[in-house]
């Protein structure tokens, strides 16, 4: 079983900055990979952004060239620093997580999510 603690969210003003992280903790082998999801009030979650084991990353559309994604892979945790904010950014952040188990089962772990709000 995989934890996820989420913190720093919160209320910024349009082009303002936020950084979210998400530490895992709990029983795996390893993890593989790191994501922040967001889900706005009446749309569908989408992927904001990914890094794999080996740093590599990718990013939505939207938040390409304002938001950075980053991990600490001796303490499975993963950043978000996100610049230049848009109310179109507001929305609820999860964070994601591909555990693999000394089995070699994978499994995909979530956060309970953590608000972020944009006021223009």
């Amino acid at each position: 079983q995989v934890q996820l603690e989420e913190s720093g969210g919160g209320l910024v003003q349009t082009g303002g900055s936020l950084r979210l992280s998400c530490a895992a903790s709990g029983s795996f082998f390893k993890i593989a990979a790191m994501a922040w999801y967001r889900q706005a009030p009446g749309k569908e979650r989408e992927l904001v952004a990914r890094i794999i084991h080996g740093g590599n990353t990718n990013y939505a559309d939207s938040v390409k060239g304002r938001f950075t994604i980053s991990g600490d892979n001796a303490e499975n945790t993963v950043f978000l620093q996100m610049n230049s904010l848009k109310a179109e950014d507001t929305a609820v952040y999860y964070c994601n997580a591909r555990s693999i188990t000394l089995e070699l089962h994978e499994y995909d772990n979530w956060g309970q999510g953590i608000q972020v709000t944009v006021s223009s």
